[in-house]
């Protein structure tokens, strides 16, 4: 019976379905220079978030750190005037990064890469990520299970082209 089914969400043209209502919300939400972080299943989502500028959390369940930030990237320009706008979390002194996190940071790499050519993700020493974190607008959630699956990203201006504003 059709009434006994799940509700699913409706969808939008030309908007990935990852990016639920809460999420846009969230990005539209959010001025030039500010920063969201997009984090793995094992970051400390809840405290971090609630150390942000809008203490939200939003959950994106069924994706992993690459599939977000393709989404994210799609809809929101990021801040070609500073000189760090995209980060990803990195060891601390005296660890090395283990091959999965080298996967993930790559994969991130290629969906931030999509949308900004030439743009580079830095890693940032995992303590200072955090504190970095603390400050962002809002934290996004990914199932995301490989090591070090986290990153910042800074939003920038939509031109009057519709592009991404560059200096």
């Amino acid at each position: 019976d059709s009434r006994c089914r799940r509700p699913t969400m409706g969808l939008l043209k030309g908007i990935d379905p990852l990016l639920s209502a809460d999420l846009l919300f969230i990005l539209r939400s959010m001025g030039h220079g500010d920063s969201l972080c997009i984090c793995d299943c094992n970051f400390p989502a809840f405290e971090v978030s609630g150390k942000t500028t809008s203490q939200r959390l939003v959950h994106v369940g069924g994706a992993d750190l690459p599939q977000v930030v393709n989404a994210v990237c799609s809809v929101m320009p990021l801040d070609f005037f500073i000189e760090d706008p995209a980060l990803h979390m990195a060891p601390q002194a005296g660890v090395s990064m283990p091959p999965l996190g080298t996967a993930v940071i790559a994969d991130a790499q290629a969906a931030v890469s999509q949308h900004c050519p030439g743009m580079q993700i830095k890693g940032v020493e995992r303590f200072e990520f955090y504190e970095r974190a603390r400050k962002c607008f809002a934290v996004v959630q990914t199932l995301e299970r490989r090591p070090y699956g986290n990153v910042i990203l800074t939003k920038g201006v939509v031109g009057p082209d519709g592009k991404d504003l560059k200096p």
